[in-house]
């Protein structure tokens, strides 16, 4: 799992490879991974847009960019969590994923990004 605070939000990250829906022999690699937003700062915070890297073994890089996070815009309160679990296809068996969220501080309307931390997308038997 990988961990990451930035401006009072943590953002932790876990992936896993989905054999069942990947095909290696068609170059489909898909991972799942579950985030956890929470809000640490002392004002209730809205999840506005996200912004995902996605780098294959190649160097080939996408950019997934939108509105909220399958389809929310979650609001948080100091303490509150938000949990969500999401996937992404690949032409390779390794990758890695980072990004940001954008946010809104309910108390002012200031806006102000979030840092999602850099995890890896790797099809388990290439870690034997």
């Amino acid at each position: 799992m990988e961990v990451l605070t930035t401006n009072g939000v943590t953002i932790k990250v876990e992936s896993s490879y989905q054999k069942k829906h990947s095909s290696p022999k068609e170059n489909r690699y898909v991972h799942a991974y579950q985030v956890t937003i929470i809000n640490e700062k002392d004002t209730t915070i809205k999840l506005t847009e996200r912004l995902w890297k996605i780098i294959d073994s190649t160097g080939e890089e996408r950019r997934v960019s939108g509105k909220g996070v399958i389809g929310k815009q979650p609001e948080l309160a100091p303490g509150d969590e938000h949990r969500y679990v999401s996937w992404s296809p690949m032409a390779t068996d390794i990758g890695k994923m980072s990004g940001f969220y954008t946010f809104i501080d309910l108390s002012d309307n200031s806006t102000f990004l979030v840092d999602i931390p850099e995890f890896k997308l790797i099809c388990p038997n290439k870690l034997n």
